[in-house]
């Protein structure tokens, strides 16, 4: 009987720890009830979509990444910072203001709006792919030396998001006690870094890992070019017109004495590299070297976008093209380069755009802009538009 009252007594012991550990667990789980108020099912940070380990093809070897690996944690954190009005100063702008899903991350607008009526100083850069290339730097001129300073630079900005410090107006210091008094905000910090404290290198790192997050290798280039050796050969899903396109764009062409093309394909891949069609780190300027906002000269935009997704799926371009806007078509960018101008003052032109030191002319036929084009549109994909896990939560 004494034995059996012992072992009654241990069971009951077991069944009490294992209910109070069970009942510590109930209490001490994380209900984020702050983040479902405001995010609803839009936001599930039991059910994390997958941003650190999507596929990618194996031709696609550029990576500009460094040592802010992406997380699922943190690319969602940033996914709310990007969306949200409250990192401007009148709660009216956020980052996908000017970088819109259904645009492939641009603006339509030829200068996007800021607070207060300001304006961006230059048209926005689409940000699809933006971690699939060489270069580091970021902006049209590059004058942030990382996605991560780039990422907050905007919100700093006087005329676009408005924390300058300038003018009476509040600082960065303002906008981090501005998040830190949020309870989502306290929420997603303490779900990600395991503190509720906001920094300004937080905010950094989750921006930069939620827009290098954004991806797009869906394209029929993507198909063609998953059956192929390589991009010199001809793509089994392309047509006649696409493969022609194809070789131009990647062929050098030879030029005479005083710059004009005799022979060979457009170079446009010594300057947009395929697989990933990112910008070469070492670029001058295109040419192109006006102001958007203002008179007089700009030549230190050397930076540009990756030339997937540039158009949508029915050919035309999401946005208008270049640091001014300036050019509207896909047949105008071929035509600018098909004559480049040695225009007084640009002292930063690509020297792959004056061969033997004069503005190149390709003297292109109507048969190779219609080649070209049809390549350049094999280059959309379809994925990157409608995919929730890069669409607002709010």
């Amino acid at each position: 009987m004494k034995a059996l009252r012992t072992s009654a007594a241990l069971f009951l012991t077991v069944v009490l720890f294992q209910q109070c550990a069970k009942d510590s667990s109930e209490t001490t789980q994380p209900t984020y009830e702050a983040v479902k108020a405001a995010f609803g099912s839009k936001l599930d940070l039991n059910q994390l979509a997958d941003y650190a380990n999507q596929p990618r093809p194996a031709y696609i070897t550029k990576d500009n990444t460094g040592s802010n690996r992406i997380s699922n944690e943190k690319a969602t954190v940033g996914r709310v910072l990007f969306y949200d009005k409250s990192l401007s100063i009148d709660n009216t702008v956020s980052c996908g203001s000017c970088h819109r899903q259904e645009l492939a991350f641009g603006d339509a607008e030829l200068a996007s709006k800021g607070v207060s009526g300001g304006l961006t100083g230059r048209h926005a850069m689409r940000l699809v792919n933006a971690r699939f290339g060489r270069e580091t730097k970021f902006f049209w001129d590059e004058r942030a030396s990382s996605l991560e300073e780039q990422a907050t630079q905007p919100i700093k900005d006087h005329a676009e998001m408005g924390f300058s410090g300038q003018s009476g107006r509040p600082n960065m210091a303002a906008l981090l006690s501005k998040l830190q008094g949020m309870g989502y905000y306290q929420e997603l910090f303490q779900f990600a870094y395991g503190s509720p404290t906001i920094t300004e290198p937080k905010l950094q790192e989750c921006l930069a890992q939620f827009i290098r997050s954004i991806q797009s290798f869906d394209s029929r280039y993507d198909a063609g070019r998953a059956l192929a050796a390589n991009d010199q050969q001809n793509f089994a899903n392309f047509t006649a017109q696409e493969n022609a396109g194809k070789n131009l764009f990647l062929a050098p062409p030879v030029f005479d004495a005083t710059g004009n093309r005799i022979a060979g394909g457009l170079g446009c891949n010594g300057c947009h590299n395929a697989p990933e069609f990112d910008i070469d780190p070492n670029t001058g300027n295109n040419g192109i070297i006006g102001v958007l906002n203002g008179t007089g000269i700009d030549v230190n935009n050397t930076r540009v976008p990756t030339l997937r997704d540039m158009l949508n799926g029915s050919g035309n371009l999401h946005t208008q093209l270049m640091h001014t806007g300036g050019i509207t078509t896909l047949q105008a960018a071929i035509g600018h380069y098909g004559t480049i101008n040695l225009a007084p003052g640009n002292n930063r032109l690509d020297p792959r755009l004056r061969p033997n030191g004069f503005g190149q002319k390709l003297n292109l036929t109507a048969a190779e802009v219609n080649s070209l084009s049809a390549f350049l549109k094999t280059l959309t994909g379809t994925n990157v538009y409608t995919d929730p896990k890069w669409s607002t939560p709010f």
